[in-house]
């Protein structure tokens, strides 16, 4: 059975940094892309960044591009999304994901909460 972990939200002020890990258990997932998406309050889910099964292409909500970075560890079967300079509007229930490039995300995770306050 497959099972995807999320870590690593929390509560931070304007301006610091957190690191969210996905830890994927129940198959290898090598072969998939690695993505990230968020649900704030009352908001539709969102796509925040993805990755590719080789970590060498990488896509990102314009949103987010220049302040968050995801990366993986294949041999982990892991993969992170590290936020930077973080926004009160990041504020959301974070959810790690894998899936193919053109079918979409098929695993979820449960999410993991990041609060951003000003």
């Amino acid at each position: 059975q497959v099972h995807l972990v999320e870590s690593g939200g929390g509560l931070v002020q304007a301006g610091g940094s957190l690191r969210l890990s996905c830890a994927a258990s129940g198959r290898t997932f090598s072969n998939y892309f690695g993505g990230w998406f968020r649900q704030a309050p009352g908001k539709e889910r969102e796509f925040v960044a993805r990755i590719s099964e080789n970590g060498l292409r990488t896509y990102y909500a314009d949103s987010v591009k220049g302040r968050f970075t995801i990366s993986r560890d294949n041999a982990k079967n892991m993969v992170f999304l590290q936020m930077n300079s973080l926004k009160p509007e990041d504020t959301a229930l974070y959810y790690c994901a894998f899936g193919t490039e053109y079918g979409g995300m098929k695993y979820w995770g449960q999410g993991t909460q990041v609060t951003v306050t000003s």
